[in-house]
């Protein structure tokens, strides 16, 4: 997602500090229906769930929309939502089936049915947009409606496939008022999730109400909630610091959340680990500079990751050196095997095998978001520091650049991944998968053969050999450079509670969570 959704085998490290005015075990009547704002720097790109897979965007939608599963709070195997049950079926991981609840309505009053979930998939790979979640989808071959039941018919054996339908790809949407083969314009939103979309104003707000029609594994659907889209760090937190919302969420200025005190009696902080990464990704193709697997090397052996998180990011992310992060079931250090030091020597030495000028141009983009412009700054001196390299760095906003990395138009390009789903499979055939969204024309037939392979075991303990053959096999080809590993910050005013509940690595944003104390 990404941009980006996972927190499986992580420790949660929750500060929670009380008001000095002290707790109440419930929320007055009058604190009960009064809404709670949440401020982001993660805008929604689409209201459309087919042409949704960023972070801001299914934190909106998970919200609003309903899946046929969901992830509980901490856990790692989906549990039904709008399905009464689901399972693989004919001894094998080949077919999946659900039955689907029928008392759930859609807010024109129709009752939901399994045609509506079957037309859902469908449209998502039927439109298979290029910012979309289809690659989610891959291994989905067909989709059967019958009565209350559905059955997906995969292409190869797919443990992961539940997770994935519990996911934003997974969202429901009306049959009779989403076209097939086109994507909805508008504000409108049809879904069936604990919030109803009452008001929306791009790039500014998303007023959400309870849906009391609701039915599914959320027991409470929470407080009116309006989320603010702020448009860089620095303006969350003036947003902030004037109190004009209740919750900080992603992103606040590294310099703040360096200084957070979590014995200020102001505010309540939850710190937790996360596997939300970002890497630098590098355009595989034959018209890009970095065409040439040695010159990938090259750039590899140049990053200076622990200069980066402290100088950049005030040491609130962790330096990164694998496909899969740390506290992921697979992880290794694969490139800092194969790269353990800035090695200026090495790399010139593969830039003159490879036949290319030094310095070696190439391009770089990042979207105009967080503190991206100064991380690739810093990123551009430790290349052209080398003297090997030439870095033409430019920042486009988000859809823009969206449609540029897509496109196979920049030669390197930096994008956050928050895993959609609580299982290694999310940075495998999500980001180095033929086909894969990050789009860097990279296809490898031995990585997706590993890939292929994880997918076949339910107990995911016998893949971690497999992983750690791919993060080797990554570390080889350098389709992506990873850079660091985010911690998730969130800070709340003394008097709202469930702050760490709002992610925990499953990919869901639980706005429901969120209570006046």
């Amino acid at each position: 997602m990404r941009s980006v959704r996972m927190r499986i085998l992580t420790a949660l490290l929750v500060v929670a500090v009380v008001g000095v005015g002290g707790w109440q075990l419930l929320p007055s009547e009058e604190k009960k229906n009064k809404t709670i704002t949440v401020g982001t720097t993660d805008a929604a790109t689409s209201l459309d769930p087919a042409a949704a897979y960023d972070a801001g965007s299914w934190t909106l939608l998970n919200n609003v929309f309903q899946s046929l599963l969901t992830f509980q709070p901490g856990g790692t195997s989906p549990v039904p939502d709008a399905a009464s049950s689901c399972d693989f079926v004919d001894g094998g991981l080949r077919t999946y089936r659900c039955e689907v609840r029928d008392d759930i309505t859609f807010p024109s009053g129709r009752t939901m049915t399994a045609e509506d979930v079957k037309f859902s998939f469908d449209r998502v790979k039927k439109i298979n947009s290029d910012v979309g979640p289809a690659p989610l989808l891959s291994t989905l071959d067909s989709v059967e409606a019958v009565g209350s039941t559905v059955t997906f018919h995969l292409s190869s054996p797919d443990a992961t496939f539940p997770q994935k339908v519990a996911t934003g790809a997974g969202a429901i949407v009306d049959h009779t008022r989403y076209a097939k083969d086109a994507l909805r314009t508008g504000t409108q939103v049809d879904g069936t999730g604990p919030y109803r979309l009452k008001e929306y104003a791009k790039d500014k707000r998303a007023v959400l109400e309870p849906n009391g029609s609701y039915k599914g594994a959320v027991t409470d659907t929470g407080r009116p909630i309006e989320l603010r889209y702020y448009g860089t760090p620095a303006e969350l937190d003036r947003a902030w610091q004037d109190r004009q919302i209740d919750v900080a969420s992603r992103t606040l200025p590294p310099k703040v959340l360096a200084g957070l005190n979590p014995s200020d009696p102001g505010h309540r902080v939850s710190v937790s680990s996360s596997p939300e990464v970002r890497n630098l990704y590098l355009n595989t193709r034959a018209s890009s500079s970095l065409h040439d697997v040695r010159v990938r090397r090259a750039v590899a052996m140049l990053i200076n990751r622990e200069h980066l998180a402290g100088a950049v990011y005030d040491n609130t992310v962790d330096a990164l050196y694998s496909l899969v992060p740390t506290g992921i079931t697979g992880h290794t250090t694969a490139f800092f095997d194969a790269y353990p030091e800035q090695d200026v020597k090495r790399a010139r030495a593969l830039l003159t095998e490879a036949g290319v000028s030094i310095p070696m141009r190439f391009t770089y983009g990042y979207g105009k978001r967080g503190v991206a412009a100064e991380e690739a700054a810093e990123l551009k001196r430790q290349l052209e520091e080398s003297g090997l390299f030439k870095v033409d760095v430019k920042g486009y906003e988000w859809a823009d650049f969206q449609k540029r990395w897509v496109g196979g138009k920049l030669d390197a390009y930096a994008v956050g991944w928050v895993a959609d789903y609580p299982d290694p499979d999310t940075f495998g055939s999500g980001l180095v998968g033929t086909g894969s969204v990050m789009n860097t024309g990279y296809s490898s037939k031995t990585v997706d053969n590993l890939i292929r392979a994880t997918q076949e075991h339910s107990d995911r303990g016998r893949v971690v050999a497999d992983f750690r053959t791919l993060q080797a096999e990554i570390a080889t080809d350098v389709p992506l450079i990873p850079l660091w590993q985010r911690k998730d910050y969130v800070i709340s005013s003394e008097d709202v509670g469930g702050g760490q509940y709002l992610t925990d690595g499953s990919g869901a944003f639980r706005l429901w969570k969120l209570d006046w104390i």
